[in-house]
């Protein structure tokens, strides 16, 4: 296997960066460069040399093999962030025999080919390095720890549990069995099922705050959505006019709030035109008003078209610095209220999120809790269905494995990966 090497911080000018390498011959280099290993885990000044020339002074660290980020050695040179320092060492890396640079993501692949990872996890480590807010890094965190993982573990032994009681029935069918195993069956099949519907349950929740809310403001045109939406942003994020009907596409502006990431849409003024170019952004903007996770109606003396609030919508009335009521964006009347209201709607929706987080979790539980519910019905047929409930309950384990990376995940790995940078 070669002995992979990347720049694991971040590209350009800086006090410190970080060389990552990793393989059979990581240590080899370390030596070639400084003469000696130092003790792992043991941060050491050195000065690197090559063919007599000196190329930097680094602190040097070692990773054995199993006790590393990969699974394999490690070594991390800690040069001076000079663009000059970084190229004169990678171009002295590339010259040693099994040396090249990594691809995207492949020390973490290798971290998953080494057992150091699951796939979970390696899916939180991605989310952990995009996260912006503080729901997005807690919720990385999280399954980056493992929770999934264990989750799915205690799952899977529970199944496993159940379909070799099945089998015990199968294999002895012709033997006096000492008990009736179907109770304990559907009690440790029950008790799953529980736990995964709760889970798939809480998964869109958990997608939100992976992929952030989107809130619409929505009112007739001039209500003062677009001056609203600049003085909760903080900047001149929409153009605003006295004219009716200045926005005609979507505006969005991303931002923090209550550390979850939201994107607030500016839509067209709702109202019934003749313009067809008008017609169009007032049809984009009902669109994405229904698709929003929250919709902030600015009221006005205008009745909207085709678009009413719903149970939870925010209902505000515009323009408070005319008749002193509501919420101004020209002022900054009511905007901090209006703000608390949206964190309070958005809070509400995240309070019941499990810990899969992504499309690829909710169907690989999905395709468990259908297996699961075919054994159960087979289970209760009697013992006739025995091998069918056995059938299904493989069927599921072989799903919940698939969660975590132990079958059927080839095929996704390239696209998760490639999403990585290079040096992790």
């Amino acid at each position: 296997m070669d002995t992979i090497y990347a720049l694991a911080s971040a590209r350009g000018k800086a006090g410190v960066a970080v060389l990552r390498l990793s393989g059979p011959k990581a240590h080899e280099a370390v030596v070639q460069l400084t003469g000696s290993c130092p003790t792992p885990r043991t941060a050491v000044l050195r000065t690197l040399r090559w063919q007599g020339a000196v190329l930097d002074q680094a602190l040097v660290v070692i990773f054995p093999e199993g006790g590393s980020f990969t699974g394999e050695k490690v070594a991390e040179l800690h040069l001076h962030g000079s663009v000059a320092v970084i190229q004169s060492v990678m171009r002295v890396l590339g010259t040693m025999d099994g040396f090249r640079l990594a691809e995207p993501g492949e020390f973490t692949r290798r971290a998953l080919e080494n057992g150091r990872l699951d796939l979970t996890q390696v899916e939180g480590l991605a989310d952990l390095i995009d996260a912006e807010t503080e729901a997005q890094r807690r919720q990385a965190m999280r399954v980056l720890s493992g929770a999934i993982g264990r989750r799915a573990e205690l799952w899977r032994a529970k199944l496993v549990r159940a379909a070799a009681l099945i089998e015990a029935t199968i294999d002895f069918a012709d033997e006096e069995v000492p008990q009736d195993v179907g109770p304990e069956v559907l009690d440790l099949v029950t008790s799953v099922l529980q736990d995964l519907r709760s889970e798939v349950a809480g998964s869109g929740a958990a997608e939100r705050i992976r992929d952030g809310f989107e809130v619409a403001i929505v009112g007739a045109p001039n209500a003062g959505k677009s001056t609203l939406l600049n003085a909760i942003a903080g900047r001149e994020a929409a153009i605003t006019s006295e004219i009716a009907g200045t926005t005609r596409d979507v505006i969005e502006v991303r931002m923090d709030i209550r550390g979850l990431a939201v994107t607030l849409l500016d839509t067209a003024g709702l109202r019934e035109t003749e313009d067809k170019v008008e017609r169009i952004g007032v049809d984009l903007a009902i669109k994405r008003a229904r698709s929003a996770d929250l919709r902030v109606f600015l009221l006005s003396d205008d009745p909207l078209p085709e678009l009413q609030p719903g149970p939870d919508d925010l209902v505000v009335r515009g323009k408070a610095d005319q008749d002193g009521e509501g919420v101004s964006g020209l002022t900054g009347r009511g905007v901090s209220e209006l703000i608390d209201a949206i964190g309070d709607r958005l809070s509400r929706q995240v309070a019941g999120a499990g810990v899969v987080t992504r499309e690829r979790h909710r169907i690989a539980l999905t395709r468990a809790i259908g297996a699961m519910e075919s054994a159960r019905l087979e289970i209760e047929k009697g013992a006739t269905r025995a091998e069918i409930a056995a059938d299904e309950l493989r069927a599921a384990i072989r799903a919940l494995e698939a969660l975590v990376g132990r079958v059927d995940v080839e095929s996704l790995l390239d696209e998760i990966f490639a999403s990585f940078c290079i040096g992790k």
